[in-house]
C-alpha cells in the first residue's frame, strides 16, 4: 500500500480545524478556528471557495448536498453545498457544539455539545429531535451505527456510551478514558469510528490503541497498535469498504490497519509533527485529507484499498515465493500485505525540503521501494504487536516467519533544505515574489493567461517599471542598481540559461544570456557591483562581470542552498553534510573581490536555531552579512569577534499567533531597522494585494533586560554591533558618516557612565573599574570626578591610574599605524581613531585634546570646535577622514598645526584643571606637566635631517616610519639615554620647544603657521575650561 504524503498547505488559523470529502470526491471542505469553511477542488487549488458560518468553526459534516457546521454561537447550522446558502438552523444548544456527523443516509444529524448534551434531528424536519441525556462532562465525539439503531459517544467523564436512539437509552458504557474538565483539556479529542456497510465493529481509540468493539454483544474482541505509536490517538476514519482503518495521533502520527489481519499496512508522520485533528477517507479509497492543530491541511496519495481478494488465510498474505520475500526483508511499510515494488526511485525532490521550507518526513530519506520505511525499524515478532483479544488467530504463526534484523535506535537523518532565492516565495504558486530587496520587487506571472515577469524599482530615478515575457520560463532573479539577472532550468531540449539585463550600460546592447553546460542547472543567483554569480547542480560556482565577461570559477564544498551579493562581497551557503534529528549542518563562505580578493569566511559552520533551517540570507544596507532563519532569529556578522554570528532580534517575539510570521525584505544599520512583511496565518505573503512593509526594532539577548542594568547593557553592546560597519566601510576605501560615527561613540560612552554611575550607588567600585577599563581617556577623567565627588576615593585612585595607562597607552601607539587601520572596536579603550591623530611627535599630553573632543560630543549644549579641529583656521584643510588613500602632502599641514596647537594649549589647560581633580589624580597630570615629550620624539628632532638626507622623496608618514624603525635599532641603553633625557627637561621645556620650532628644528609647514596658532591659543584656553566645567556637571545630572 505505497502512498505518497503531499506537501501541507496552510488553510485556516492556527486551532482545531477539520475535514471532510463530498459524495462523489471532487472537493476537499475543511473548518477551522477563523470560522470559515472552505472548499477546496484539490490540494493545490490556491483560491478555494469560502463560507464563513460564524467566528469559530468547530466541526462539520457532509452529505447529500447538505453542508453541517457546529459554530461558537452554539447553534447547528445548514447550508446548501457547493454553493453555500444558509439553508437554517438545525438546533441549539446552551455552549458551543463539539461535534456533528450524519448517519449513513444522511437523513439525520447527531451533534455532541459542551452542555453534556447529544441531540439527534431529522434533516427534514429540524422540529423532529430526540435528546440523550447521561454524560457528566463536554461529550467530545458521536458516531451513527450504520444501520440507524445506536449512537455512540465518547466524553470528557472518561466514558464511551453506546445509546438506543429509538429508546434514548444507555445500552452500555465504558469506562476507558481520563477524566478532564473541558475539550480543550482532553488528552485525546477521541473520535469513534463505528465500521461502514457490515457495522460489524465500534473503533474506539483509547491511548496509543484502538479498541474494536462488536456491535451486538459489545464485547472488546481486538486491539489495533503499533509499537511507533507512542503518543495518543486523536481521530479515527474507515475506508468506505470497511477493510481499513486510519488513525491520526497527537504526535502527528498516521498509521492505516488491514482489520482483518490486524496488521499496519501504512504509517506515515507528519512533516512538523503537529497534532492530526481531522482525518477523512477518499470515497475511491485512495486518498486520506487530514488537518492539524495549526489550521493546516494534508493529503496522503497513492493508498491502495482493493477487496476484491479478501485475505481469509494468514498464508494467502504472502506471494509465492516466499523465500524471496524473507530475503529482501519486509517492503517499506514493514507489512507482509504490501510486496515489494521493482522500479525507479521517488524523485529526488521528494528527499529534499519542499519550496515552501517546510522539512518533509525525515524518514523519506531512507524511503526507497524496496528499503524499510525509517519508522518502521523494530523488526521481529514484536512487529505484528500482542493482541489482547480472542479473535486474532494470526498473531501466534507470524513470529517464527518473520526475519529478525539488527535493530537501529540512533538518530535519523534530515532531508537537505531545497535551494532557494531570499527574497523569493515557493516556485510552484502561480504568482509570486521572484525576488524583493532593497532595490526593487521582481514578480513572476505563470497561469492560463500569461507567463511574464514584472519589474519595478522603489526609486524609479534608478529606472523605470520593466514586463518581460517569460518565454525561456525563469524561476529565479535578482535585482540591483545596475541590472536584472534571471536564470531558468534545463529542460530535455535546453540547456539552463543566465540572462543579464543590464539596464545601467552606456552602449545600445543592454541584455546578454549564457547557456550552462550540459547537465548543469542554475541553482541560486546573485548581483553585486559590476559581477554576477551563479551556483549551479555541479558544485560549481561561476563569476560574471556585469557585461558578461566570464570570470573566476571554483567549487563549492556542498550543494548551494542560497547566495547574496553586496557591493565587492559574496555570501555563500551551501550543505557541508548530511544533519540530523532535524538540523541542518549548513557551512558559510564570505569572499571579497575588489582589487584583493580575499576570503574572509572559509566555510565556517552557519549557527542555526535548534530544528530550524534558513528562510533567508542578505546584507544590511551597509554591507554586514546576515540571516534569518525558520524560528524568527535574525543573526548579523560581528567582524570585531573574528567573524562570530550575533542573533539580533526574535521576529517570533512580536507574532500574535504561532502560524504568523515575518518576511524579510532588508536589514539597516543605521537607523536600526528590519524592514519585513507580516505574513497572517503563512509563511510568505501573497503579492495581491501588496503587502506592507512593517519595521521591527533590535534586541540582543541579553539577560534581565527588564533592569535598567540590562537595558543599559543591552543598548551598548547592541551601538557597539551596529557600529562596526564603520571600520569596516573606512578599511575597504568607503567614504564615511563621520558625524554618525562620533554621535555613535559618543552614545557608547554615556552609556559607560550611566552604567558606571548606576555600579558607584550599588557599592560596585570592582564593577565599576571594569566598565572604565572599556572607556575612553577623557571619558575616565570624567569617571574620576564622580567618583571623587562620591568619596569614593579608593576607586578614584584607581581610575587614575588607568587614566595615565591610557595616555601612555595612546602615546605608544604608532601614528602610523592609527591612520592606515582607523579600526574602531567595541571595547574603547584607546582615543578615537577617526580623530586627527599627532603625527610625527606624539606628547605625553596629546591625549587631553582627545578629552575636549569626545567631551564636546557628549555634551548635547556644546557648539564650540575641537581643539585639534580645523574650525579656527578656514585656510588648512578640514580634519581627515579614514577614506581611500589620499596624497599625504596635503595631510602634513593640518597634522603639523593640530600638533602644536595640542602641545600649545595642554600644559596650561591642565593646570587651569589641576584644582577640580581630586588629590589622588593630581600625581598623573604632574607628570604629563613635567614629561611634554618622549625620548623618540627628541631623537626625530635631532635626526629628522639625516633621514630626508638619505631619502628625500619620503612623504611625512613614511618619515615617521623610518624613524620608528631606526629608534627601535638603538641599543637599549642608548634608548635609555633619549627617555632619560626627555624625562630631564626642566617646567621651560614648553619656551624652549617654541624656540626650537621658530629656528627650524620642526620642519617648513610647521614654521609656516606657528604664528596664527599662537594668536589663537587664549581663546582656545577659555573654551577648554567650559567643556570641563560642563562635562563635570554632565557626569552627575545623567547619573
Amino acid at each position: 500500500m505505497p502512498c505518497e504524503r503531499k506537501p501541507m498547505r496552510y488553510g485556516h488559523s492556527e486551532g482545531h480545524t477539520e475535514v471532510c470529502f463530498d459524495d462523489q470526491g471532487k472537493f476537499i471542505v475543511t473548518c477551522g478556528n477563523d470560522g470559515d469553511v472552505r472548499i477546496w477542488e484539490g490540494l493545490d487549488d490556491d483560491d478555494p471557495k469560502f463560507i464563513t458560518v460564524g467566528e469559530k468553526a468547530y466541526s462539520l459534516a457532509l452529505k447529500n448536498g447538505k453542508l453541517v457546521t457546529a459554530s461558537s454561537n452554539n447553534t447547528v447550522q445548514i447550508h446548501t453545498f457547493p454553493d453555500g446558502d444558509p439553508d437554517g438552523i438545525l438546533t441549539r444548544f446552551t455552549t458551543n457544539a463539539t461535534h456533528v456527523t450524519f448517519n449513513s443516509s444522511g437523513s439525520k444529524v447527531g451533534a455532541g455539545s459542551s452542555d453534556f448534551m447529544i441531540k439527534v434531528v431529522e434533516v427534514s424536519d429540524s422540529s423532529q429531535q430526540k435528546t440523550l441525556r447521561g454524560h457528566e462532562a463536554p461529550v467530545l465525539s458521536v458516531t451513527f451505527d450504520p444501520k440507524d439503531d445506536f449512537l455512540a459517544s465518547s466524553s470528557c467523564d472518561g466514558s464511551v456510551v453506546v445509546w438506543n436512539i429509538e429508546e434514548q437509552t444507555q445500552v452500555i458504557s465504558w469506562p476507558l478514558l481520563q477524566k478532564t474538565n473541558d475539550v480543550s483539556n482532553a488528552k485525546s479529542l477521541c473520535r469513534l469510528a463505528w465500521q461502514p456497510k457490515t457495522a460489524e465493529f465500534l473503533a474506539v481509540p483509547v491511548d496509543t490503541k484502538v479498541h474494536l468493539y462488536e456491535r451486538g454483544s459489545w464485547d472488546h474482541v481486538s486491539s489495533l497498535s503499533d509499537d511507533l505509536l507512542t503518543q495518543p490517538i486523536n481521530v479515527l476514519a474507515w475506508s468506505q469498504c470497511g477493510q481499513f482503518l486510519a488513525a491520526g495521533s497527537v504526535g502527528g502520527s498516521l498509521t492505516v490497519w488491514d482489520v482483518n489481519s490486524k496488521l499496519c499496512v501504512e504509517r506515515c508522520k507528519h512533516e512538523k509533527g503537529f497534532t492530526v485533528c481531522g482525518l477523512a477517507w477518499h470515497p475511491s479509497g485512495s486518498q486520506i485529507a487530514y488537518t492539524d492543530t495549526e489550521g493546516c491541511l494534508g493529503l496522503l496519495d497513492g493508498l491502495s484499498t482493493s477487496t476484491s481478494d479478501p485475505v481469509k488465510d494468514y498464508d494467502d498474505l504472502f506471494d509465492d515465493d516466499d523465500d524471496g520475500l524473507m530475503d529482501e526483508g519486509l517492503s517499506d511499510n514493514n507489512s507482509p500485505v504490501k510486496k515489494p515494488v521493482a522500479g525507479d526511485d521517488d524523485d529526488d525532490d521528494d528527499f529534499l525540503m519542499p519550496a515552501t521550507g517546510r522539512v518533509r518526513n525525515r524518514g523519506a530519506i531512507l524511503d526507497d521501494e524496496n528499503s524499510l520505511d525509517t519508522g518502521s525499524l523494530k523488526l521481529g515478532q514484536d512487529k505484528f504487536g500482542d493482541d489482547d483479544d480472542t479473535g486474532s488467530a494470526v498473531v501466534p504463526a507470524a513470529a517464527p516467519l518473520v526475519p529478525l534484523r539488527p535493530v537501529y535506535e540512533g538518530p535519523l537523518p534530515t532531508p537537505p533544505q531545497k535551494a532557494f532565492q531570499p527574497g523569493s516565495t515557493p516556485a510552484h504558486l502561480t504568482h509570486r515574489f521572484m525576488m524583493w530587496n532593497s532595490v526593487g520587487i521582481v514578480r513572476g506571472y505563470n497561469d492560463e493567461q500569461d507567463n511574464a515577469i514584472d519589474v519595478e524599482f522603489h526609486d524609479t530615478a534608478v529606472h523605470h517599471a520593466m514586463h518581460l515575457t517569460n518565454s525561456l520560463g525563469h524561476t529565479m532573479a535578482d535585482i540591483s542598481q545596475e541590472a536584472v539577472l534571471l536564470a531558468c532550468p534545463s529542460t530535455d531540449e535546453l540547456a539552463s540559461k543566465l540572462q543579464c539585463l543590464h539596464f545601467s550600460s552606456w552602449d545600445t546592447n543592454k541584455e546578454w544570456m549564457v547557456d550552462l553546460p550540459k547537465d548543469e542547472d542554475a541553482r541560486a543567483l546573485c548581483l553585486g557591483q559590476g559581477w554576477a554569480a551563479v551556483a549551479t547542480s555541479t558544485l560549481i560556482l561561476r563569476l560574471f562581470s556585469i557585461g558578461g565577461v566570464q570570470r573566476e570559477i571554483f567549487s563549492l564544498p556542498g550543494p548551494v542552498v542560497c547566495m547574496a551579493g553586496h557591493g565587492e562581497q559574496l555570501l555563500v551557503v551551501y550543505h557541508r553534510a548530511t544533519g540530523f534529528d532535524g538540523e541542518q549542518a549548513l557551512g558559510v563562505q564570505l569572499l571579497q573581490f575588489g582589487q584583493r580578493k580575499r576570503q574572509l569566511i572559509n566555510g565556517e559552520p552557519l549557527p542555526l536555531s535548534h530544528k530550524s533551517y534558513l528562510s533567508w540570507l542578505g546584507f544590511t544596507a551597509e554591507g554586514t552579512p546576515c540571516y534569518v532563519d525558520s524560528d524568527g532569529v535574525v543573526r548579523m556578522l560581528n567582524r570585531s569577534l573574528g567573524n562570530t554570528w550575533t542573533p539580533v532580534c526574535n521576529t517570533r517575539e512580536t507574532c500574535k499567533s504561532k502560524s504568523d510570521h515575518y518576511w524579510v525584505v532588508g536589514v539597516h544599520e543605521n537607523p536600526q531597522q528590519l524592514r519585513c512583511i507580516p505574513c497572517k496565518g503563512s509563511r510568505y505573503p501573497p503579492t495581491l494585494p501588496r503587502p506592507a512593509v512593517a519595521i521591527l526594532p533590535f534586541k540582543l539577548p541579553l539577560c534581565q533586560t527588564t533592569t535598567e542594568k540590562g537595558q543599559m547593557e543591552e543598548q551598548f553592546w547592541r551601538s557597539v554591533l551596529f557600529h562596526n560597519h564603520y571600520s569596516f566601510l573606512s578599511s575597504s576605501g568607503y567614504e564615511i558618516d563621520e558625524e554618525g560615527q562620533s554621535r555613535s561613540q559618543k552614545e557608547q560612552q554615556e552609556l559607560l557612565m550611566k552604567m558606571f554611575a548606576l555600579s558607584c550607588k550599588l557599592d560596585r567600585e570592582f564593577r565599576s573599574m571594569e566598565l572604565a577599563e572599556m572607556m575612553t581617556h577623557n571619558a575616565v577623567t570624567l569617571a574620576i570626578r564622580y567618583a571623587s565627588r562620591s568619596r569614593r576615593m579608593a576607586l578614584a585612585q584607581r581610575l587614575s591610574e588607568l587614566a595615565l595607562e591610557k595616555a601612555n597607552q595612546i602615546q605608544e601607539e604608532g601614528p602610523g599605524e592609527q591612520e592606515e587601520e582607523p579600526q574602531y572596536f567595541g571595547k574603547v579603550g584607546r582615543a578615537n581613531p577617526f580623530k586627527v591623530p599627532g603625527s610625527g611627535k606624539p606628547s605625553a599630553s596629546s591625549g587631553q585634546p582627545r578629552v575636549t573632543n569626545i567631551l564636546d560630543n557628549m555634551t548635547s549644549s556644546r557648539k564650540s570646535a575641537p581643539l585639534g579641529g580645523s574650525a579656527g583656521k578656514p585656510n588648512k584643510s578640514p580634519v581627515l577622514k579614514p577614506l581611500a588613500p589620499r596624497p599625504k602632502s596635503k595631510m602634513t599641514g593640518t597634522k603639523a598645526a593640530n600638533r602644536k596647537t595640542q602641545e600649545d594649549t595642554d600644559p596650561v589647560a591642565v593646570q587651569q584643571k589641576q584644582p577640580e581633580v581630586p588629590p589622588p589624580a593630581s600625581p598623573a597630570d604632574n607628570t604629563e606637566n613635567k614629561r611634554p615629550k618622549t625620548g623618540f620624539q627628541l631623537w626625530l628632532e635631532e635626526n629628522r635631517k639625516n633621514i630626508t638626507a638619505d631619502h628625500p622623496d619620503l612623504e611625512e608618514t613614511d618619515v615617521i616610519k623610518e624613524a620608528m624603525g631606526r629608534f627601535r635599532t638603538l641599543s637599549a641603553e642608548e634608548r635609555l639615554s633619549w627617555t632619560e633625557r626627555a624625562k630631564g627637561q626642566t617646567g621651560d621645556a614648553a619656551d624652549l620647544k617654541k624656540r626650537k620650532r621658530t629656528d627650524g628644528g620642526g620642519g617648513d609647514v610647521e614654521n609656516e603657521n606657528g604664528q596664527a596658532e599662537t594668536d589663537e591659543n587664549s581663546a582656545k584656553k577659555k573654551k577648554s575650561l567650559d567643556a570641563s566645567s560642563k562635562l563635570s556637571a554632565f557626569a552627575f545630572n545623567k547619573s
